[in-house]
């Protein structure tokens, strides 16, 4: 039977699919959104990609761990389009490139430069890395109602941290009015345009302009207040814009 079938990495079945699903980088940041839920089940963990199931305020939601780059991303957001997950919402970290920015500013994507390699072995550059407008309007108006600090625009996926360029092209895509970078955005956008998958990205602010990378990773590990509550809010507000979202849905928009 094909609900048996297990895809190969997430290791999950289309019995174990829900209809949403939220994609953390980080498998630890799995169990961080399980306090919000009711009825959890564990569904796997092979490799990077730890997921679970559950309810919040009715709706069923999955959450999948994406693990690091554009590459995992891709085999995730590809092996739950087949499962049957139809709307993709990533809550990630990302190096704020606006001094604007502080820590624990929440980012909501509005696009994404493709500096990165993923999503150009699916199709050509001038092919754009966007969400859903509906589902990134329903971000924004939880963000509001909420009053979350966030900010919304575009950021730079990209490959690697420790090339010998970093400072440089980071000035650059700064000069261009890039809020921030992360490595999954625009790998999620472009796979799920492809697919017909409804896709956003929130991004939590764990380094600043002109803050260290090192420092600022290890703070958010180690639960540094600005960067931890804006995982928490970043969390929250994933699930709140789904519940809207399945309200619009099940009035019969596509």
């Amino acid at each position: 039977m094909e609900e048996m079938i297990y895809q190969p990495h997430i290791q999950c079945r289309k019995q174990d699919a829900a209809p949403y699903a939220i994609l953390p980088g980080d498998p630890a940041r799995v169990d961080r959104v399980i306090p919000y839920l009711t009825e959890v089940r564990t569904i796997a963990f092979n490799r990077e990609y730890k997921s679970i199931v559950g309810k919040y305020q009715g709706i069923m939601v999955m959450v999948v761990s994406t693990g690091i780059g554009g590459a995992s991303m891709g085999i995730a957001v590809e092996e739950l389009s087949r499962i049957g997950v139809h709307t993709m919402i990533r809550i990630g970290s990302c190096g704020a490139l606006d001094e604007k920015i502080a820590l624990g500013d929440l980012i909501l994507v509005n696009g994404a430069v493709r500096d990165e390699g993923t999503s150009k072995a699916y199709i050509d550059g001038i092919y754009p890395a966007i969400p859903d407008t509906h589902l990134l309007m329903k971000l924004i108006q939880e963000a509001k109602v909420k009053g979350y600090p966030y900010h919304v625009g575009k950021a730079r996926s990209h490959d690697s941290f420790y090339t010998d360029e970093e400072e440089q092209i980071d000035s650059f895509w700064a000069a261009k009015g890039i809020l921030g970078s992360d490595m999954e955005t625009a790998a999620l956008f472009v796979i799920g345009g492809l697919r017909g998958v409804h896709t956003a990205s929130i991004l939590n602010t764990v380094v600043t302009s002109n803050g260290r990378l090192e420092e600022g990773i290890n703070e958010y590990v180690s639960g540094e207040s600005k960067t931890s509550q804006g995982e928490k809010n970043e969390i929250l507000l994933a699930l709140e814009a789904l519940v809207k979202w399945d309200e619009e849905l099940s009035k019969g928009r596509d």
